[in-house]
């Protein structure tokens, strides 16, 4: 047999040092590749044998991707039988695993015209923008699935929040709310319940997506917390049954419109006397004495406060334990914020099934970090869900000083 090895030296001479491994890389897999050859012919080539079976028929041109750069390999062909080498047959895992290399790289947030970039700092030869998004659509199986999978249990505290995103409708551009949803079951576990995308304001909104919530599963809601949006409170009353929490500190930044600049420290405080109360009674007395303080010095504030007195105190009638999270939408602050921050590389979508692809992709990976976590609610004050707990409120008692 003839020896088709090139040595070290002729090599070198051959190539820049720039360029000396990729050649080394080609010419070993040749060898390979003629070395195979040469067992399944029977002999070398214009070798003489009588054990030879077939003959040698020419080459097939084909590259293979490596970390050296694309490698162009010229593949023997045989005039009977077929020969095809071992070390390309994984490249469909290869292709496999560079496909979840980039859907995992997009949704990291990288944009797609830096895919392309990270790909050809590979050794490849790039890919597409569309090539990019048809290749992310892989993952619409996988978010479809988690969006959509039945809910079990009871389901007593519910979150729901938007973050507003902008896309292409119609020729124009838009903003969207994608509406997160978050509930914590009896054994207080946290997870990630649904995604929607729409008019924050409408009603029918929030009702399609409440519904949708139910038909998967969802029941035994006690509490819903959530920013002041037009037509959510009637939703939650009749398609949930629940009580609506309004995110007090989206009140207190409303509230706090109302006041000179200059006094925002001074009202804040004020206000903040009344979420120190221990239970529901005590919490509704300050805050009708607060609000009275106010008022004189800021009519609309006063109003204000009359308005939402028993929507930003509804957490209160609630087991102690579990208050801290119940009186705003600051849980999902941290998750909203990962949303945004892989959103804004996209800038603009196309359309809203890009929305749900991408958002929906990192819910589902929040979700799994969830799942390890320990319990997010302390089990011991589901048991006191079950009973009544709503006090009335108590005209507060002063004892006078004694004289």
């Amino acid at each position: 047999m003839t020896d088709d090895r090139l040595p070290l030296a002729e090599l070198m001479a051959k190539t820049g040092d720039g360029d000396f491994l990729h050649t080394i890389a080609e010419s070993v897999l040749q060898i390979i590749m003629e070395a195979d050859v040469d067992g399944l012919v029977g002999a070398s080539r214009h070798e003489r044998s009588g054990d030879r079976t077939t003959w040698r028929n020419g080459y097939r041109d084909r590259s293979l991707d490596t970390r050296l750069g694309t490698l162009n390999l010229r593949i023997p062909k045989l005039r009977t039988g077929a020969y095809f080498p071992g070390f390309l047959e994984p490249r469909k895992t290869v292709e496999k695993a560079l496909v979840a290399v980039i859907q995992e790289a997009w949704i990291a947030g990288v944009s797609t015209r830096r895919v392309d970039e990270l790909v050809q700092a590979m050794g490849m030869t790039g890919i597409s923008k569309s090539s990019v998004s048809k290749l992310c659509k892989d993952i619409d199986e996988r978010v479809h699935a988690f969006l959509k999978r039945p809910l079990t249990g009871d389901w007593p505290y519910l979150w729901l929040d938007a973050t507003y995103l902008k896309v292409r409708e119609g020729g124009r551009i838009v903003s969207v709310a994608a509406i997160i949803a978050v509930a914590v079951n009896t054994e207080g576990k946290r997870e990630i319940v649904g995604l929607h995308i729409g008019p924050s304001e409408a009603e029918p909104f929030w009702s399609s997506f409440l519904k949708d919530l139910a038909r998967r599963g969802l029941t035994g809601v006690k509490l819903v917390i959530s920013d002041a949006h037009e037509g959510l409170k009637a939703a939650i009353t009749r398609v949930l049954s629940a009580t609506w929490q309004r995110c007090r500190v989206h009140f207190m930044r409303n509230a706090l419109a109302y006041v000179p600049k200059g006094q925002n420290t001074v009202v804040a405080a004020a206000i903040r006397q009344v979420f120190l109360q221990p239970d529901h009674a005590a919490a509704t007395q300050v805050w009708r004495q607060v609000a009275d303080q106010l008022r004189t010095r800021w009519p609309k504030l006063g109003a204000c406060m009359d308005d939402a007195e028993h929507d930003v105190l509804a957490y209160m009638t609630f087991p102690e334990q579990h208050r801290v999270k119940l009186h705003s939408t600051n849980p999902l602050e941290r998750l909203n914020k990962e949303v945004k921050r892989r959103a804004d590389v996209v800038g603009i979508f196309p359309n809203e099934d890009s929305i749900i692809r991408l958002v929906g992709a990192v819910l589902l990976e929040q979700n799994d970090e969830y799942q390890l976590q320990h319990r997010y609610m302390q089990i011991e004050g589901m048991a006191a869900l079950a009973t009544p707990m709503i006090e009335e409120a108590q005209p507060l008692q002063i004892t006078p000083k004694a004289a």
